[in-house]
């Protein structure tokens, strides 16, 4: 069986050495690089090819965000989950809107990293429940383009993604990442809750 490659990018190296320690106990994850700096973290991206990087958002010469976007921009098939110690902030919502794939409080427990890890690798949108109530809380009727819209109209009405994607005209990559960052615009933790609250919201027609 294929193990999970892992990138650990943080500037803390006990932090790195603690989740790389978590990491060695499971049999199908491999941590294959660590750094302390964002520029190197999109370096050993193209060079290592991991499938999964846990990134720390406050780090030197490029912090987590930029360097999340830049991951997300040269390879989208990477998985990028933010782990911070806050719950909501600029850094962390340039992330979300760049890519990643998640974000996990640091103070979340091993089953819960693990769980996340394997989350994100599943296409699943993956938040800590502080965090996802406090990006929602930033903007209580929140944003959305057309195509957003659209799409989230079709989510309400039970399509899966297959079908969204043949009747908007547009590729199952593309239905999947709007999906995402609806679900992080309203604070949802999955589909059925982003229906409800479009509804509750107006967001959606009948």
């Amino acid at each position: 069986m294929k193990k999970l490659r892992i990138l650990l990018a943080d500037d803390h190296l006990v932090v790195r050495m603690g989740i790389a320690s978590i990491l060695s106990f499971e049999k199908d994850i491999e941590v294959v690089g660590e750094t302390d700096n964002g520029e190197d973290a999109v370096k050993l991206v193209h060079e290592l090819k991991p499938d999964v990087v846990l990134m720390d958002l406050k780090m030197p010469q490029l912090d987590g965000a930029e360097a999340t976007v830049q991951i997300h921009a040269a390879d989208p098939r990477v998985k990028v989950l933010i782990l911070t110690t806050f719950g909501t902030s600029a850094e962390l919502k340039k992330a979300m809107d760049g890519g990643a794939s998640g974000a996990l409080m640091k103070s979340s427990s091993q089953e819960e990293l693990i769980e996340a890890i394997s989350d994100v690798m599943s296409g699943k949108l993956v938040m800590s429940g502080e965090i996802r109530h406090s990006m929602a809380d930033m903007d209580s009727a929140p944003e959305m383009s057309q195509r957003q819209l659209e799409i989230l109209n079709l989510v309400a009405k039970g399509f899966s993604n297959k079908e969204i994607a043949d009747i908007a005209g547009v590729s199952l990559e593309t239905v999947k990442d709007h999906v995402k960052k609806i679900l992080l615009k309203l604070g949802a933790g999955s589909r059925t809750e982003a229906a409800a609250l479009a509804v509750n919201l107006n967001l959606v027609t009948g």
